[in-house]
């Protein structure tokens, strides 16, 4: 029992350059809404896999969106205890039911990071790029663009 309480013990004590964490966001356009997980370190890159978009029966339909995206840090720019990122990201939704469709959003995004204390953080971010969409209704090209502030959790 003391061994395995010594080893539980270890495990949580990882530093906190390997942090991942979890959190929620609120948008308009592209930003949209959801939850996240993201794993990474606090001082380089980060991958965070989101859950974005969940329509059920609007327009006739139901529909699920997600988005993985790579954050890396800017290196030596911080704006008064701002951490500022960058990043890409691929967000994809399937819709099924009055229109059966896909839609593809590759894009770049920019965002700041400030920790409120100790593992909350909360965060604002920009995101652009173009959005294809397939589907039995229309199908298209165009430009996204959105915004999103949200908050996480680091896990140390």
């Amino acid at each position: 029992m003391k061994k395995a309480l010594l080893g539980i013990l270890a495990l949580t004590a990882v530093s906190s350059a390997a942090a991942d964490s979890f959190g929620g966001f609120a948008g308009f356009g592209a930003g949209g809404a959801g939850l996240y997980y993201q794993t990474g370190s606090t001082t380089g890159s980060n991958l965070r896999f989101s859950l974005t978009g969940l329509n059920l029966f609007r327009g006739g339909s139901i529909g699920v969106g997600g988005e993985v995206a790579y954050l890396n840090n800017f290196s030596g720019l911080s704006l008064g205890g701002l951490d500022t990122y960058y990043g890409a990201g691929l967000g994809a939704s399937v819709s099924v039911g009055a229109n059966l469709g896909l839609t593809a959003y590759p894009h770049g995004l920019l965002g700041v990071r400030y920790n409120v204390t100790g593992p909350f953080n909360v965060f604002g971010e920009v995101n652009a790029g173009p959005t294809i969409g397939l589907s039995t209704g229309s199908s298209g090209l165009g430009f996204g663009f959105g915004a999103r502030i949200g908050v996480d959790y680091q896990f140390r």
